[in-house]
């Protein structure tokens, strides 16, 4: 993209149909990669993707460049993520009990932890580390989860965080310190690759994952073009302590992409409302 994206923005805003389907290029990939890390569902944060496209298109004019535009956009993006009853009603109450219950039940107690496994094997070692990696995050509530992906997975200030949820930086600072105990606690007590000692683990957990559909060997779908290996994150896990474990494993996963372009879909769907 060679055009700066706050001319597209002015341009749009007067109606330059091309500048907008541009301006739509630029920043969906930015949006599904947020709906993928708060939803763990490519087809649910397509949906979301979709959906926040056309209000950010729709309430384009609202923008005064008082901010970058970047922020304004995850504001969008985040209050949709928050409030939208559609995403809500995905919510499954999953706790991080309960979730620690699932990892632990069907586990191959005779499993061997295979430190050079075969390519193919590797393939679904990752596969499953990433959607569990992903999926651990569904134990936050939605509030709790967007601080942390704000924080910790796309590293924002705070001040920006904070901006983009229309709070205080203290409270933002409040909200994710919360998020980020429960998760750390968590991964140290359950996650084999942060603690050897841990009943859990990836390759204990393969089998069962895989008869039930959690991972299908003919279809990945995390750990796609992009995705860190799986011995390399084992190796870079080795050489860090406590908390900076947890975030290489929640930062360990591919920057996801939108799988269709979208510009020509919205535009479409805008003209006809």
């Amino acid at each position: 993209m060679t055009e700066n994206i706050d001319n597209l923005v002015t341009k749009a805003q007067n109606g330059d149909k091309w500048a907008l389907e541009q301006l739509v290029l630029e920043v969906q990939d930015q949006i599904y990669h947020l709906s993928m890390r708060m939803l763990v569902d490519h087809d649910a944060a397509l949906d979301a993707t979709q959906e926040i496209l056309i209000i950010l298109i729709t309430k384009l004019s609202t923008f005064e460049h008082g901010s970058r535009f970047q922020t304004w956009v995850y504001r969008v993006a985040t209050n949709y993520l928050i409030n939208s009853k559609k995403v809500q009603s995905r919510e499954m109450g999953l706790s991080f009990p309960m979730f620690g219950e699932m990892l632990e039940a069907g586990l191959d107690q005779n499993a061997i932890i295979d430190p050079a496994p075969s390519p193919d094997q590797a393939v679904l070692l990752n596969e499953l580390r990433i959607s569990c990696t992903m999926a651990m995050l569904l134990c936050l509530d939605l509030k709790h989860r967007i601080a942390y992906v704000l924080g910790d997975i796309l590293e924002l200030e705070h001040i920006e965080a904070a901006q983009i949820l229309e709070t205080t930086p203290q409270n933002y600072r409040k909200r994710l310190s919360r998020a980020r105990n429960e998760v750390v606690a968590f991964t140290s007590n359950k996650c084999g690759i942060a603690n050897k000692s841990a009943k859990c683990s990836c390759p204990a957990r393969l089998p069962d994952a895989i008869k039930q559909g959690r991972v299908d060997p003919s279809n990945m779908s995390y750990a796609v073009s992009g995705a860190p290996e799986y011995a390399d994150i084992l190796r870079q896990v080795t050489h860090v302590v406590n908390e900076l474990k947890v975030f290489k494993l929640q930062n360990a996963t591919p920057k996801f992409k939108t799988p269709v372009d979208l510009a020509a879909r919205i535009s479409a769907i805008v003209e006809t409302t």
